[in-house]
């Protein structure tokens, strides 16, 4: 009787959690995923060049880039629910700025502000958050949340791309109703949301008491953090795999219809695509939480190298509709590295005590190598009018990276080991 009485209350967390998937649904299915539906619309309507156009996102990623390198400091001095809120702001204040534009010069601004509403809002904020609620499956429960984009994307489809279609300036009306579904989620954010766990309220580092391949540890310092070479390492490798990565999926589907694929099936392989990666960044955080970061890198990262190859094969053959779809589906489990894998990286190979200033520069770096992907990779396509060369030229810096990336978690777990012997010797 006295056991009965003792039941276990709801654990909040789970309340942080699906605050988080609701956020990351919101901000990055509405924000970013239906972007292109408005090029067309956009341009057509303002007389705007698509090449001018497309500066908006160059914005936004230097934004988002420079944003993160202060992201340690800017949540240590006002908390996630203060940044959380401001980044929500900053989207609203996007969508109505880009509902109002009448020149590119404009779009820029509101290109500016979705760069820092996004770092407030999604990878960087969800690994925070995760990482100081979610002390066990740590990145099972990430891989969920962050899965929220495809759904977020196929849901804000249906819904704007009927409003797009209205008339010559249906996005306008787009944009307003992205406007009201941000600020109705984030009411909802700002009531329940809470910054820390009440064992945390005074800054306590809490580990996880379960063996797991993917556990939390006290670990290092910032500062003596940048003082090992493996850290530099790893940022090489992170600014890496966002060029690669960003360069070679933002250019896929125009290959395979410069092979002479059908335009609709090259549609059906980027919706396989979307449907792939919610399932694929569940099954990454799964795969750390019970096989470790190792294991996670390797996997994802052959599995990049095996897409590239793939679409440098292309043809407009049997064959090269099922390389396509190869590319479509297992490209998915690449994508990973660029979303999920950053928050692991900081909290594996860094530990809990500079969490949260090497998660900024990991996306921040990341990031960086999106806004030199795409020129890169379509300055090989300049040169050799096509993109095979560039994609297999990516291939052999991902092999390079994937060698690199398994010293430097050798190096990174060696000085864990250390630290957690001389805790241990302490103690005793």
């Amino acid at each position: 009787m006295e056991n009965q009485g003792r039941k276990k209350g709801f654990d909040y967390k789970w309340v942080i959690v699906a605050l988080s998937f609701l956020m990351v649904l919101t901000c990055l299915g509405f924000c970013s995923s239906p972007k292109s539906l408005f090029i067309g619309p956009v341009t057509k309507a303002l007389g705007i060049q698509r090449s001018a156009f497309s500066l908006n996102d160059s914005c936004r990623f230097v934004t988002t880039a420079i944003i993160n390198l202060f992201f340690g400091a800017l949540i240590n001095k006002f908390g996630p629910k203060k940044l959380i809120g401001a980044g929500f702001l900053c989207l609203i204040a996007s969508s109505l700025i880009y509902s109002f534009a009448t020149n590119v010069f404009v779009f820029y601004i509101g290109g500016c502000l979705l760069g820092l509403g996004l770092s407030w809002t999604t990878t960087t904020m969800v690994g925070c958050i995760i990482n100081q609620w979610c002390k066990e499956n740590k990145g099972t429960i990430m891989g969920l949340v962050l899965a929220a984009n495809g759904i977020g994307g196929a849901i804000a489809i249906q819904i704007v791309s009927p409003i797009i279609e209205q008339g010559v300036y249906g996005y306008r009306a787009a944009y307003r109703v992205i406007a009201l579904i941000l600020l109705a989620v984030a009411v909802l954010i700002m009531i329940f949301f809470k910054d820390r766990p009440k064992n945390a309220e005074e800054g306590e580092i809490v580990v996880s008491k379960k063996k797991a391949r993917g556990q939390s540890w006290p670990g290092i310092e910032y500062s003596e953090a940048v003082k090992t070479p493996y850290f530099y390492a790893a940022i090489v490798c992170i600014f890496l795999t966002g060029l690669v990565l960003q360069g070679i999926n933002g250019v896929a589907a125009a290959h395979m219809k410069d092979v002479g694929l059908d335009p609709t099936y090259v549609a059906s392989v980027l919706s396989v695509h979307s449907l792939a990666l919610a399932g694929f960044k569940f099954l990454t955080g799964f795969i750390y939480d019970r096989c470790g970061l190792r294991t996670t890198i390797t996997i994802c990262s052959v599995m990049a190298v095996v897409v590239m190859i793939a679409l440098a094969m292309i043809t407009n053959t049997a064959f090269g509709m099922v390389l396509a779809m190869v590319y479509g589906i297992f490209s998915s489990l690449a994508l990973p590295l660029e979303t999920i894998v950053l928050p692991l990286y900081a909290s594996d190979l860094f530990g809990e005590k500079s969490f949260n200033k090497i998660l900024g520069l990991f996306v921040s770096f990341n990031t960086a190598g999106y806004a030199l992907g795409a020129p890169l990779i379509n300055a090989c396509y300049d040169l050799f009018n096509s993109y095979t060369v560039g994609f297999y030229a990516c291939s052999v810096v991902m092999v390079i990276n994937i060698v690199a990336l398994q010293l430097v978690i050798s190096a990174a777990h060696r000085k864990r080991k250390e630290v957690l012997n001389a805790q241990e010797t302490v103690s005793c």
